[in-house]
Order: structure tokens, then sequence, then C-alpha cells
């Protein structure tokens, strides 16, 4: 067989492009070798709480993957950082900066706010964003594709608040909260996480986002106070949060019947505190819930915080969120290299849609999508492994698999830790991981927490409300009548009711979970008694909101209210004297009379002539002298 030149060049060409992936159509692999540098952004505000312990955490965990050569086998990770100082628009420039470099990936945001406004960039241009701290739960997948959430949704910390509701027998809570997207999208959930347990949020307070004095705090505390419900849950920034707490123990809201619980932002201030921390700021937080993200117990995070106390000598300690961005580091790493083993390019092209702005002064054109977005973003869901938060895997709807929440008490100038919640089994005393090798159970009775020290060093759980001073009362229609006033009356020259229907229904009152403001309203002149039937209609009207009172249920009434089952029953009855009778051994002789003694002796006599009449003709033994016969008959 002979083949011209021409075929063999043909064939060479061929072999050459796909040998370079030209061709390459994801059944062949691509064999380009792997870059020597990757670069990621970071955007997080540097200079809070949570910034500052996720840049020295971004830092180690960028040192300690570039370290292990198992990771990205001899590719350089690098982190580009961006300080958003907590703002859209700052964090916006940043983003808009990194899509004009050949940045694969975004650490961030770190706040909510911001992120609600850089994700569509992200979504636009299909880089990967990875927030260890962005938990507002309505950043849904949906809506931003390109969002993937390494830390715990507060979904899930509104539904250990809401369980905690339950659990301690709460029915109405008080939500004071920042009014942004950070505060209004966890309030949606505490709703729904509420409702589900038929309990509610009574009251809403909202802070105004920034900078707030006390004026305003002690107004919207002022409000809080002359509510019903005394279960107060606080989301809020750490400013306004600590300057919260401050006017509630000024206005003497920190007492005994309050009760306050925190999300974690305060565990998160804490957790990062000195141990020394500020006795007058502690003093302002006695007897507080507060919520931590759980992460297990495990060896590597005892010798990473041996090894924080060293780099920070103490002044800045570990909190959740460093654990978690360290984590967050080492996803986007093993993602990395999962992205190049399936023979992914790092390539960028321009955005058709951004060439319209060539030549403006903004300079959008600059912009490019990184062609390996998706496939990144597949690698990133599809990661597992241990990390210092524990397991780092994602669910099917992109939560962090098994969230969980440590329950704590602030109690002195120390946390007490009263149990744990979990999405698997509630609450619960003992640590979720353990829970984990044992079958779900999440009845009420085997829900627990250890003891609390509550508001005003008390060991009594609070019931969780008390009767408010702007509600309005109940109007309670009760009859004023002449006779049969054991049933109910009106005590003279007051408005003071007594009797057994007032009993019966201010004892029923009293059993209520939640407080019921009532006032009586008589009903009659008290010189005859009333119609009870137009008593009772004046509720259709809206003139009573209820009637107390000895009322007959009958057909015409029963059409329009509806009646209590009735605890007094009504019919024929027989009244008799109790008579107090001494007793004996011969007390059973007392119900024969004299009379009835002489109908017993008759019918013995009369017994007895009969039997004699038949007897004596036949019968030896009734026969003789009459003593004897008279004797017989007796026997």
């Amino acid at each position: 067989m002979s083949y011209s030149r021409m075929d063999v060049v043909w064939v060479l060409s061929l072999w050459l492009l796909l040998s370079s992936g030209v061709l390459s159509n994801g059944m062949i692999p691509n064999v380009s070798p792997r870059p020597a540098v990757v670069k990621v952004g970071a955007i997080f505000a540097i200079d809070s709480t949570i910034g500052r312990v996720a840049k020295i955490a971004i830092e180690e965990a960028v040192k300690d993957v570039n370290s292990n050569s198992s990771v990205l086998h001899g590719t350089k990770l690098e982190v580009k950082m961006h300080n958003s100082n907590c703002n859209g628009f700052l964090g916006m420039v940043g983003a808009l900066r990194f899509m004009e470099t050949d940045i694969v990936a975004v650490i961030g945001p770190q706040s909510s706010v911001v992120a609600h406004t850089i994700l569509n960039v992200a979504n636009e241009l299909k880089t990967p964003f990875l927030s260890f701290s962005a938990t507002d739960p309505t950043l849904a997948s949906l809506q931003f594709p390109y969002f993937v959430r390494t830390t715990q949704s507060d979904m899930h910390q509104m539904t250990a608040i809401a369980e905690i509701v339950e659990y301690y027998g709460w029915k109405q809570v008080i939500v004071i909260y920042v009014d942004d997207e950070f505060g209004q999208n966890v309030m949606s959930a505490l709703d729904d996480a509420l409702a589900d347990r038929l309990c509610r949020v009574s009251y809403k307070a909202g802070i105004p986002p920034g900078d707030v004095n006390r004026s305003v705090i002690m107004d919207i505390l002022v409000n809080v106070a002359s509510m019903e419900s005394r279960v107060i849950v606080l989301h809020a920034y750490p400013a306004a949060g600590f300057l919260v707490f401050s006017v509630a123990r000024y206005l003497g809201m920190m007492g005994d019947g309050y009760v306050w619980m925190a999300t974690d932002w305060l565990s998160s201030v804490l957790d990062s505190s000195s141990p020394f921390r500020s006795q007058k700021m502690m003093d302002t937080i006695q007897g507080v819930l507060v919520l931590r993200q759980h992460t297990p117990d495990s060896k590597s995070k005892r010798e990473f915080s041996a090894r924080w106390n060293k780099l920070t000598g103490g002044s800045l300690r570990l909190n959740s969120y460093a654990l978690y961005a360290y984590d967050t580091v080492w996803l986007v790493a093993y993602a990395i290299d999962s992205f190049l083993n399936k023979g992914g390019v790092i390539s960028f092209s321009n955005d058709s849609k951004l060439q319209a702005f060539r030549g403006s002064k903004l300079h959008l054109e600059a912009m490019v999508i990184f062609d390996g977005g998706p496939l990144l973003l597949k690698s990133i869901l599809q990661s597992d492994f241990v990390g210092l938060t524990g397991q780092v895997k994602f669910s099917p709807d992109r939560f962090i698999v098994s969230p969980a929440y440590d329950v704590i008490n602030i109690v002195g100038t120390s946390f007490h830790q009263i149990g744990f919640w979990s999405n698997y089994s509630g609450l619960s005393t003992v640590p979720p991981k353990t829970l984990y090798l044992s079958t779900s159970n999440r009845s009420s009775t085997n829900q627990r927490l250890y003891d609390v020290i509550w508001p005003g060093n008390t060991v009594r759980n609070p019931r969780g409300w008390v009767f408010p001073n702007n509600g309005e009362q109940l109007r309670i229609g009760v009859p004023n009548r002449f006779s049969y006033k054991e049933f109910v009356s009106q005590v003279p020259d007051a408005n003071i009711f007594e009797g057994l229907c007032i009993d019966v229904f201010t004892a029923a009152v009293n059993f209520l979970p939640y407080a019921v403001p009532y006032q009586f309203i008589p009903y009659g002149d008290g010189h005859e008694n009333p119609n009870y039937t137009e008593m009772v209609n004046l509720i259709t009207t809206g003139f009573f909101d209820g009637v107390v009172g000895d009322i007959a249920i009958v057909t015409d009434r029963q059409k329009n209210v509806d009646f209590t089952q009735p605890f007094a029953a009504s019919g024929l009855v027989i009244l008799v004297p109790v008579l107090e009778l001494n007793t004996g051994a011969w007390s059973f002789l007392r119900p024969f009379s004299p009379a009835l003694w002489g109908v017993t002796a008759a019918f013995l006599l009369f017994v007895g002539m009969i039997v004699w009449v038949l007897e004596h003709r036949i019968n030896d033994e009734f026969r003789g002298p009459p003593k004897k016969q008279l004797i017989t008959v007796l026997w």
C-alpha cells in the first residue's frame, strides 16, 4: 500500500492539532503543563472583628498549601487581598479590579450586604466566589450560581433559636436587628422557623445601618419595654449590639424576667478578644444566651490553635470564622488541583456584552470571563475533605453538611456551655459528632439543655411575658344581677367582681402562657336580673369581647357566639337535709319503726296460723293442749 506526500502531510497536521488540544471536545484529556502560579482574590473588611482573624488564617493557609507538594503538585497558590470595609461600593470596586486580572476564584465577600452587590459580576464573568462569613440565607444558588457559602447559613441559626424558644415554652419573641440585607433576610428565616413551631415574632425593631447614637437605641428599647413579650433576640453588628446591651442595662432590661438571645456576632467578638475582657462590657451581657458555630474538637484544630497563639502572642484569639477562612483556602486549592487533573485550562476571554463600553473611562471592557469557571465550580462543589471545621462537603442544595451550633450562657467573665444544636438531632447536651453515630431522634422528650443562669442572676426559667403597658384590654361583660349572687356579683362601691364564675375565669386566664389584659364591664342595674340573651348579643356588635357569668347554653345564643365547655350542669335535683346521727352496734335496727315491727309480728302470726290449719289434722306434732299448739305455731 502506498501513500502520496499530500496524505502524509495531512495526517501529520491532524495529529498536531489533536495533540495540542485545539480540536478537543472534552473527551480527550488536555496535556498542557500546569501553570506555575494560580491567582485567587480575597475580599473582606480587614479591620473588622472577622477580617482581622481571617487575614491571618488565609495567610497561614496559603503557606501550608504551598509547602505541601501533594496538593497542587508544583503549582503555587497566590492570594491577592482587597479591603472592602464592609462597604458595598468598595467591594464592587475590588471585584471589578479582580475581573481585569487572571483571577480564577475569589474568597469572599465577608459581608452579606457586599455579597448582594457584587455577585451579579460573578454570574456574568463565571468566577466562583467562596464566602466564609456571608451567612444571609437568601444568597441562594438559583439566583447566584457562582456563589459558594463555605460556612453555615443563618437559616440554620434561626432554626436553632426557634427550637430554643419552643424548648422553654415561649410563644412570642421580640427581634432587634440591623435594618439591611444582613438583618432583614434573617428575620424572614426566623419568622418561618417560629411559625413551624406555632410561635411568632410579636414585634420587630430595626436599627439603622451605619453609626448609631445612644438616643436612637434608647427610643427603640423604650418601645420594646412596653411590649408583652420579654424574650428578645438581638441580631446586629458588634458596635450596635454592645450599645443595645449597654442601654438595656441602663433601663433595667437586663434584670429578672427578661430573656436575651444573641446570634453568633457576639460569640465571634468574645472568642477573638483577649482573655482579660473589659469587666464593664461583660457586666452588660450577664445571663445572655449566645450561639456559636460548632466546630468539632480534633488534633489538627488543637495544633492550629497553639500555632495561632504563638503568631498573635495572645492579643488576638481564634474564632470559628478564622477556622472557616483557613478551610476555604484549602477548599480552593483542592478544587484547583481537581480542575487541572480533569484537563482544565486557565484561560480568559473578553465579554462581548462589555465591548460596547470600549473607550469609556471605566474601562469595563477590560474585564474578562474565566473560561474554566463552570468546571472549577463543579470541582468545588464535589470537594470532600476533613479540615479544621470538620468535614468540608456540600449537600445538593449547597449547604455545608452537618450544621451545628454551640449554645452558650454568659456567666461572670466566662462562657458556660449549656448544650448543642444540630440539624440532625436538635437540642442536646451531647456533642453532635457523637449523635451522628446513632439514629436521629427529634422528639420533644429527647431535647435537653443544661440549666441557665438568666439575667437577674436567677436559675428559674422566665415565663417570657408580662402584662403589656400599651396593650388594649378585652372588654368582658358581667351580669350585675339581683339574685343568686354566689355565681357573680359586684362589690358595692367598687369595680370589683366576685363569685364562682369570676373565680373560674381568672383561674383559666392564669393558666395561659401569655398575657391577656382585660377589664370587667357590668351589665344591668343590680335591682333586677338583666336579660342574658341581649347581653350575649352585644358580643356580636363588638360592645363586649366576651361575657362571664351563669349563662345557660341555648340554641338561639349558640347561633351567634361560641361557648366554653359548661363547668356547672343545670337540671332537676333533690335537696335533702343532712342529719348528724350517732352510730353503734344496733344501728341496723334504726330503719324499723314501731308500725313496721307490728306488721312483721302480724305476718308472723298469720303464717303460723296457716301452717297450723294445714298440718294439725294429719300431723301429731300440731295436736295436744292449746298451749303446746301455740308454741308449735310460733316455732
